[in-house]
């Protein structure tokens, strides 16, 4: 095994064993080296990319509109500028085989990823066996090269609001258990926040599961309580620092300091 190897397994493992449930791994998501050092630097012991807020910077739309090769490149800047793990948010793997994927997340020096069940173009959900064999394929491929990735798989089912609004719940726990049981690490039931709800998946998942903290969902405190062992916060930080620098413009159009601190 080379040095850089050893690095992604301990690194891997780092990541993996970060997952603890009710006391969860804390995620404000990076979108290039810049922000993925600020995270680092405020003492968050991973990374992890949004696909949105990636895209987004490097002027692109969300749904793996960005080229393959832009979308890696930007992921490994960050992997490189930061001296934690790194986890990347992949959409569901931009048209590339799993051991493509895996070659490329390794060259990247990514440890881990996100993979959806649902087409980030027309938003159709994945039949759950389709979605299983492809993390189950990515699981092997990953053992072959020798480094335990970190696999998040994400059920899109509240995202796309698909099928019964009564029964969502019990059919994202069977997809959570599927993708455990292919090889998953952790399930990520995206936009999820009924704390009712939140509590029967937990429950039933069988997993570590990462949940979202956006408007409107529980705080971060009552999620750790519900049973969370990773919460992401997405876009958000991104969206965040928008909205800061068109505050900043407005105040340079206007004449004014920028830089004074908001008023009371």
């Amino acid at each position: 095994m080379t040095e850089n190897s050893s690095t992604l397994v301990e690194r891997a493992d780092a990541l993996r064993a970060l997952h603890k449930t009710g006391d969860p791994l804390v995620l404000p998501n990076a979108w290039d080296a810049g922000s993925a050092r600020a995270v680092a630097a405020a003492g968050f012991p991973a990374v992890a990319t949004s696909s949105a807020a990636v895209a987004e910077s490097l002027g692109y739309a969300d749904g793996e509109a960005t080229p393959v090769d832009e979308m890696f490149a930007a992921v490994a800047r960050i992997a490189r500028a930061v001296p934690v793990p790194v986890t990347a948010d992949l959409e569901r793997g931009y048209g590339l085989s799993p051991a493509e994927l895996v070659e490329r997340m390794l060259a990247a020096g990514v440890v881990g990823c996100n993979l959806e069940d649902s087409d980030p173009r027309t938003g159709a959900l994945y039949d759950v066996e389709e979605q299983a064999d492809l993390l189950a394929a990515v699981r092997a491929a990953a053992d072959a090269a020798g480094v335990p990735l970190v696999l998040n798989a994400r059920i899109d089912l509240y995202l796309r609001e698909a099928g019964d609004p009564d029964g969502r719940t019990a059919e994202a726990v069977g997809r959570a258990r599927r993708y455990r049981a292919a090889g998953a690490d952790c399930v990520y039931p995206i936009f999820l926040t009924d704390p009712e709800q939140i509590a029967e998946f937990v429950a039933g998942a069988d997993a570590p599961v990462n949940l979202v903290f956006k408007p409107g969902a529980p705080s971060l405190a009552e999620l750790a309580r519900l049973g969370a062992a990773r919460v992401s916060y997405g876009a958000g930080p991104y969206a965040a620092v928008k909205a800061r620098t068109a505050a900043l413009l407005d105040a340079v159009r206007a004449g004014r300091n920028p830089y004074a601190p908001p008023s009371a």
